[in-house]
């Protein structure tokens, strides 16, 4: 087991844009002093500079998904040689009322070096063992995707 902190820190402030409500910005600090402006989503008032928390919710979840794949590869003898995807989450109704982040598609684009090569059905399964083993899919309802993307490996010059 392992326990995870950060520190949120939110003062009154008026709000840049509507003066007879408040600032949603505020900033989260990590380890090693990094620093996250993050704010509100636009639609609710936020500051379209700023990290919203729908973002950082499908950004934590695509980097716990590439975490558990670059894992699983390696130990598999795969090279990974870039790694890069386009999360998008979804912000819906949900029945009974309320809003939720109903669905979250992962987009992950690999490109594999090394003497190994990769086919597609390899690919899937890693994501697929990435995806039932990442903590944070574990721990949201949102339906998580993954949109196959072809296999891409470096093309090798010849001399």
């Amino acid at each position: 087991m392992s326990v995870h902190k950060a520190e949120l820190l939110w003062q009154r402030r008026e709000h840049v844009s509507e003066p007879s409500t408040y600032s949603r910005n505020h900033t989260v600090n990590l380890n090693g002093g990094q620093i996250v402006n993050v704010s509100a989503s636009v639609e609710y008032k936020g500051d379209e500079e700023m990290a919203d928390p729908e973002q950082l919710l499908i950004s934590s979840l695509s980097s716990c998904h590439m975490l558990f794949f670059l894992a699983i590869a390696e130990m598999k003898g795969y090279t990974v040689e870039s790694y890069t995807d386009t999360p998008v989450g979804y912000l819906e109704k949900v029945p009974g009322g309320g809003v939720a982040v109903t669905r979250i598609e992962l987009a992950p684009q690999v490109v594999f070096g090394g003497d190994k090569a990769i086919d597609q059905q390899t690919l899937a399964r890693i994501h697929n063992s990435a995806h039932k083993s990442c903590f944070i899919r574990n721990s949201i309802k949102a339906e998580v995707t993954i949109r196959e993307m072809p296999v891409s490996q470096p093309e090798v010059a010849c001399a």
